[in-house]
């Protein structure tokens, strides 16, 4: 974008003046922007909260009332809140798991509720079944230490 166009005023007392407020205008782009950057830090920290209170509060709900609660927060929620790991349980064999929220193919912007329906246990999936996983809650880091042989 081209600077703006300021007339030259013919009087020198005019030309100091406007050379002042340019100057000043100048000055204060940099305090407005230093000011925008110190708001949006403290506005991410404060959404980081929001979003790490939203899944506490869905784990206690779920915990208190045993099935997916609907609204429940959405994956980037949980990831931005702290909660990257969704604790799963398979319906039919009871198989406990954790799932890397990071790590899976849906849009971050789904919610952790319809996940539900989607996960399934890779046990009971090599027998030929396919039994929807039950949610447990969501967690920091996984319960069992993740082992690849």
């Amino acid at each position: 974008m081209a600077p703006k166009y300021h007339p030259i005023p013919l009087s020198g007392g005019d030309r100091k003046a406007l050379r002042k407020e340019l100057g000043q205008a100048r000055a204060m782009t940099t305090v407005f922007a230093q000011q925008a950057e110190e708001f949006r830090v403290k506005g991410e920290a404060l959404i980081r909260k929001a979003d790490q209170l939203s899944c506490e509060s869905w784990n206690e709900r779920m915990w208190a009332d045993g099935e997916p609660i609907d609204p429940s927060p959405t994956i980037d929620q949980a990831i931005n809140g702290g909660f990257q790991w969704l604790q799963i349980e398979c319906s039919r064999c009871r198989t406990p798991n954790e799932i890397d929220l990071a790590a899976l193919p849906h849009p971050p912007t789904t919610f952790v509720h319809d996940l539900a329906s989607r996960l399934r246990c890779r046990k009971c999936a090599k027998l030929g079944r396919r039994p929807a996983a039950t949610l447990l809650q969501l967690a920091p880091r996984p319960r069992h230490a993740v082992t690849d042989s």
